[in-house]
């Protein structure tokens, strides 16, 4: 089997990410559509998770994923945020504000 030294989670995983089809992937890897279905399947995740059927994508995971992606952005700014503002309170005030790590006694 040439399947680009991938084990089979992997190449479960990559078909969910929505980048190939089966049949991409059968041509690619040389793992059969109908092997790679059953994987997806006894991965318990099914086509859920590709609201696009065997068609890689699909325009709603394209906007979930859009969606998740700035709501991550988002998130990652609002972490600086709050990060800066207890660094200048620590300068400031001359207090540590973040709790010190470590067993308590």
């Amino acid at each position: 089997m040439r399947n680009g030294g991938k084990r089979k989670e992997e190449l479960v995983a990559e078909y969910l990410a929505g980048e190939m089809s089966y049949r991409e992937m059968e041509e690619r890897y040389g793992v059969s559509s109908s092997t790679l279905q059953r994987w997806v399947k006894a991965a318990g995740v099914g086509m859920a998770m590709r609201p696009g059927g065997d068609k890689p994508g699909g325009d709603d995971l394209g906007s979930e994923v859009k969606r998740l992606r700035e709501e991550l952005r988002k998130a990652e700014l609002h972490a600086k945020l709050l990060n800066a503002m207890i660094d200048i309170a620590e300068d400031r005030f001359e207090i540590p504000i973040r709790k010190k790590h470590g067993a308590r006694r």
